[in-house]
């Protein structure tokens, strides 16, 4: 049974002999980070204090780092809450529940609360395992707001199940243990994920260093024609599924994610997908290399947004030939050399994408390469959901773990 909150869940069932029900409040102080004044650069420059955002927190141990982190002067640190070792922050406010250790001292935007533990009541790494509970938890008591919000005296008053202190120490030792395992092999099935893609990887460049050598190359001007998005007024847009869909640059990735539409009009008929279509992402964090994002779209029924570009095939190519080939590193390599922009964003400009090389492989070859990759692919990609419906199994015994372990059944 999924744990409940509030009053609910000792109403359910009874704790073992010698816990208790304590809120968040009882177990040590609860803080809410605040940021400090970015226009003060004193507060800033030459800091060495963690500023830890929502980003960082990824239900870890640890604070993840991240290329936009932040650090804080001790005059900076004064204008928020200074955290010590062992703090658990959790994001109530957008990311609900994620969670992280602070292990050193820290500080937090608005957007976390922060438990700091009384030692003498709760093991801090028994409130860390208990974090894993927060995102249901928090999802369950949020406001209804476009981005859901958890405020400080609701969080306060979550309920967590507490044993004595020597019991307290007694799960985490099994928690870790059994965690420490099904970590490992978690571990081993993302490995064999990234190999896959690895030898996909390492299977184009190979392929496509060949063509190269055999036949030669042509810019990609002279196999497809290249059409960049429109600028759509963001206030025009609806997410009840009015009109069709804009394809933005996040879409690249997931059609479905954070789906938008627009009403249908004849003056942006060029902007309409066909099937096909190359879809290519064409902005992102400069230097990373990994924004060049394409994807097939198989039919007729979106918009292009701006900074995202399609790539449709003339006569004398096949749509996957291009396709394949925008996925590589041989492509990449080459594109990435005349990428612009600022340092937290990149730009790739469409006159650049379309004068790369290209095999000049005739269209009879090209059909034989497609067939071998796309059978190549299946295989692979068949590979990497065994190893995801794995990682997915572990996941839910995890979660079965910390279930048994709060009701005292471990």
């Amino acid at each position: 049974m999924p744990m409940l909150q509030g009053s609910i869940m000792s109403e359910l069932y009874q704790l073992p002999d010698g816990w208790e029900w304590k809120k968040l409040s009882d177990i040590g102080k609860i803080s809410t980070g605040k940021t400090p004044s970015k226009s003060n650069k004193e507060f800033y420059e030459n800091g060495m204090i963690r500023f830890v955002k929502p980003p960082n927190l990824q239900n870890s141990i640890e604070i993840k780092k991240t290329e936009a982190d932040e650090f804080i002067t001790e005059n900076g640190a004064k204008k928020s809450t200074l955290l010590p070792k062992n703090s658990l922050m959790v994001c109530c406010i957008g990311s609900l529940g994620k969670f992280a250790l602070s292990t050193e001292n820290v500080i937090t935007n608005q957007q976390i609360n922060t438990i700091i533990f009384n030692d003498g009541l709760i093991n801090y790494k028994y409130g860390y395992y208990y974090g894993f509970m927060f995102e249901k938890l928090l999802n369950e008591v949020a406001n209804e707001a476009v981005v859901k919000i958890v405020n400080k005296t609701i969080f306060s008053n979550l309920d967590i199940p507490l044993p004595p202190l020597p019991e307290q120490q007694h799960i985490v030792t099994k928690l870790d243990a059994l965690f420490e395992k099904i970590d490992k092999a978690i571990a081993l099935h993302v490995k064999n994920m990234e190999e896959a893609d690895s030898f996909m990887a390492s299977v184009l460049n190979e392929v496509f260093s060949e063509l190269e050598e055999k036949y030669g190359k042509v810019t990609l001007n002279s196999m497809a024609n290249f059409q960049n998005g429109f600028a759509f007024k963001s206030n025009e847009f609806n997410s009840n599924g009015d009109g069709l869909q804009v394809i933005r640059i996040g879409n690249v990735l997931d059609l479905n994610k954070n789906q938008v539409y627009i009403d249908e009009r004849r003056e942006f008929e060029k902007y309409l997908l066909k099937a096909n279509d190359i879809v290519i992402s064409m902005t992102g964090t400069r230097g990373k290399m990994d924004y060049l994002f394409v994807r097939v779209v198989n039919e007729e029924s979106c918009y292009l947004n701006q900074r995202v570009g399609k790539i449709s095939n003339k006569n004398n190519a096949h749509f996957k030939y291009l396709y394949y080939f925008l996925q590589s590193n041989i492509f990449r390599d080459q594109i990435f050399q005349y990428e612009t922009g600022t340092v937290n964003q990149g730009n790739i400009s469409s006159k650049d994408i379309m004068n790369q090389n290209i095999p000049n492989s005739p269209l009879p070859i090209q059909q034989k390469v497609v067939t071998y990759l796309d059978d190549l692919s299946s295989k692979i990609e068949h590979v990497k959901k065994v190893q995801k419906e794995k990682m997915e199994s572990l996941k839910a015994l995890k979660a079965s773990i910390l279930d048994s372990a709060f009701r005292g059944e471990l």
